[in-house]
């Protein structure tokens, strides 16, 4: 049996929400043979960062080494990448013809920022080129583009600005703080725009949200799906992901990544479904 490959390149999260933990989660639940390289080591929670170790350049660059030579992906997905010199040393890997959906990430969750200015800089200037798909959170959008996000106007401006000034294939910037649903926006360099819209739900447990938004793209990438099928799998699987969220931590919590392939296809609920699986 002969699995699709996908890699991810981020930073830690020890309580499994967020970074390189819910990317391989996201990776496995899409039946994706999933692979890692740590860039940081972070130790967060629920409730916040609170500290960072960045490994040595060396060896991010043996870890790159020993997948890149060993089990090439299909498809590779970036998160937090802290440093410039991280950067430089990272861009001829996803600079390779495989898709390449980049999570810029620069703030978590819980507001807290994680790349240097000077990073932000060479993220916008480097990688960002090479990217197939890019998905900012609003802040991060608001950075990328230079300007306030604060309505459905700002969000075709700002991605407008990225695409054309950064030169990403696709932007998608997420409008979930605009209007009473959550809507999606994907913006293309030919000029096309597709939304997807699924409720908004009342909760504050969304840490990961868009670690595991990208890696589900990455995942249908890496399988050869076409780029907009692969964002409206990854809306789907997102929003079955908050809504039967496991409400853990004392702060915004993890999503669950055994929900759309739970639910999906049926209409048993998350309690009834774990119940059938206590029993076999």
């Amino acid at each position: 049996m002969k699995l699709h490959t996908a890699l991810t390149i981020a930073g830690t999260d020890p309580s499994g929400g967020a970074g390189i933990m819910a990317d391989l989660k996201s990776f496995q639940s899409r039946n994706v043979y999933g692979m890692a390289v740590v860039t940081s080591v972070v130790a967060q929670n629920t409730t916040g960062v609170h500290h960072v170790e960045h490994l040595s350049l060396e060896s991010i660059e043996k870890q790159l080494h020993d997948v890149y030579s060993d089990i090439m992906p299909q498809a590779v997905k970036t998160g937090m990448i802290a440093l410039p010199e991280m950067m430089d040393l990272i861009y001829p890997y996803v600079s390779k013809d495989i898709s390449y959906v980049m999570d810029p990430v620069m703030i978590a969750t819980s507001g807290d920022r994680l790349v240097s200015d000077e990073a932000v800089h060479l993220l916008k200037s480097k990688l960002i080129p090479t990217a197939t798909v890019i998905t900012p959170n609003r802040s991060e959008a608001e950075v990328l583009a230079d300007m306030s996000i604060n309505c459905e106007s700002d969000i075709t401006t700002a991605a407008n600005r990225i695409l054309h000034d950064l030169g990403p294939q696709v932007v998608i910037i997420k409008g979930g703080h605009i209007g009473e649903d959550a809507t999606d926006y994907a913006f293309t360099r030919d000029g096309s725009v597709r939304t997807w819209t699924s409720p908004k739900y009342d909760t504050v447990h969304t840490h990961g949200t868009g670690c595991t938004f990208s890696a589900v793209i990455t995942a249908e990438l890496a399988k050869g799906r076409d780029v907009m099928d692969a964002i409206g799998i990854a809306k789907d699987y997102i929003a079955l992901a908050i809504k039967y969220n496991p409400a853990l931590g004392n702060g915004c919590g993890p999503v669950n990544h055994m929900a759309y392939g739970l639910l999906a296809n049926g209409t048993e609920t998350m309690d009834e479904l774990l119940k059938k699986d206590e029993r076999r």
